[in-house]
C-alpha cells in the first residue's frame, strides 16, 4: 500500500546508498575525524557560505533539539518555542528531560511573530521578581513549521533582530529544511538563513538520508567544548562515517536541494488532485499537505493509501496531512489519483 503517512518511510536516497556501498571496505577514523565528515562539513560551508562554520552530525531531529538547546541554555534557562512546536508536543518531554522549561507563544499558522516575542520579554522583564523565575535563553522556530507553514524572510529578520537585542540566540530546527528552501513561497536560499540565526539544522533523515541531522554554528560559535555535550547526550557516532558518507553524498552536485525540488512538485500535484476531487485543504506551500476529510472520505481512502490524522474539525470532519518527499513517485500519485475518483 501507499503511504503518505511521513517523509521518512523510504530508505536512503540511490546516491547516497551508492555512496555508503562504495566506502564501505575503506577504513577510517572515528568520532567525526573520518574524511567523508570533513568532506561533507567543507560542502556544507560552501553551500551555505559560511567559511568558519562548526558542523556537528547527530542522528535524529529529537537528539539534536535537545542536545541543542541543553548546550546552548545554562540550568536555570529555557527555550521559547511556539505552543505547536514540536519540542513542545512530539518529543515526549526531551527538553524538560534536560531541565529546560519550553515557554510556549501562541502561534499563527504554525509560526511565531516579532509581536508576540517582543511582547513576552517586555512582560517579562518588567516583573520586579524576574530573576525567581525561568530566564528565556534561546528562541526556537521550525523551518518549515508543524502546520507545513513557511516564515518569510522579513518574519525570520524581525525575530533575529528581536534575539539579539536581547542577546539571545535564535536557533531554527531544520528537519525539513530542503523541503522549505525549495518551495516556490520561500523567499531566501540557505546562505541568507545562516547569516539571520545562531545555530540550526540541516535535515537528512527526512530529506535523502538514511539517518541524521547537520548542525550549523554559522560563525564560529559553537558553545565550548560542544563535543563533550554531544557526547553526554548519547549523541556522539564512534562510527561516525555513517553521517559523513550521507551528507557527503546529500551535498555533491545540487542533490539534497534536487530531491527537495522534486517532493515540492509532487505535493503541489497531490493538492491538485484534492481540490479537483472538491476537497478542502489548510494552505501549506511545501511537502506536507491537509486535507479536511469526512469520515466516510478517510475510510475509503484508507482501503488504497495510508496517511496521518492530524486534528478533528467536527463531528464528522478531520485534518488529515499526506506527505510527499524525495522518494514519491508518479505511481504513488496514480494510486492517489484512482482513489480520490472513486470517491
Amino acid at each position: 500500500m501507499v503511504s503518505f503517512e511521513s517523509d521518512y518511510n523510504n530508505g536512503a536516497h540511490p546516491d547516497v546508498l551508492q555512496h555508503l556501498i562504495d566506502t564501505n571496505q575503506m577504513q577510517s577514523a572515528s568520532y567525526g575525524a573520518d574524511i567523508w565528515s570533513h568532506q561533507a562539513r567543507e560542502k556544507i560551508r560552501q553551500a551555505c557560505q559560511c567559511p568558519d562554520a562548526d558542523i556537528y552530525f547527530l542522528v535524529g531531529g529529537t537528539q539534536t533539539n535537545a542536545t541543542v538547546i541543553d548546550g546552548v541554555l545554562t540550568g536555570y534557562e529555557g527555550v521559547i518555542a511556539v505552543d505547536t512546536g514540536h519540542i513542545n508536543v512530539h518529543e515526549s518531554g526531551a527538553i524538560e528531560a534536560s531541565g529546560h522549561k519550553i515557554i510556549t507563544l501562541p502561534q499563527h499558522d504554525g509560526k511565531m511573530t516579532a509581536e508576540d516575542l517582543h511582547n513576552f520579554h517586555d512582560r517579562f522583564y518588567a516583573d520586579p521578581v524576574y530573576e525567581h523565575m525561568v530566564i528565556p535563553g534561546i528562541v526556537y522556530i521550525t523551518f518549515p513549521t508543524e502546520l507545513g507553514t513557511l516564515y518569510k524572510a522579513s518574519e525570520i529578520e524581525a525575530i533575529y533582530d528581536l534575539c539579539q537585542a536581547y542577546e539571545v540566540p535564535l536557533f531554527i530546527d531544520g528537519a525539513r529544511l530542503g523541503y522549505g528552501l525549495m518551495s516556490e513561497a520561500c523567499d531566501f536560499d540557505l546562505p541568507w538563513l545562516a547569516r539571520h540565526c545562531d545555530v540550526f539544522y540541516i535535515g537528512g533523515t527526512k530529506v535523502g538520508a538514511l539517518c541524521g541531522e547537520a548542525v550549523v554554528f554559522p560563525r564560529n560559535n559553537a558553545p565550548r567544548h560542544f563535543f563533550n555535550i554531544i557526547k553526554q547526550h548519547g549523541a556522539l557516532l564512534a562510527k561516525s562515517r555513517l553521517a559523513g558518507v550521507q551528507f557527503d553524498a546529500l551535498f555533491t552536485d545540487g542533490i539534497y536541494f534536487h530531491i527537495s525540488r522534486h517532493a515540492i512538485r509532487m505535493a503541489l500535484r497531490l493538492r491538485q488532485l484534492f481540490l479537483d476531487a472538491g476537497i478542502p485543504l489548510k494552505d501549506s506551500p511545501t511537502n506536507q499537505q491537509f486535507a479536511i476529510l469526512t469520515q466516510r472520505q478517510q475510510l475509503h481512502l484508507r482501503e488504497k493509501v495510508l496517511f496521518e490524522t492530524w486534528e478533528p474539525i467536527d463531528a464528522d470532519r478531520t485534518l488529515c496531512r499526506f506527505v510527499t518527499s524525495w522518494a514519491t513517485t508518479d505511481a504513488d500519485m496514480q494510486t492517489l489519483a484512482d482513489a480520490l475518483q472513486q470517491l
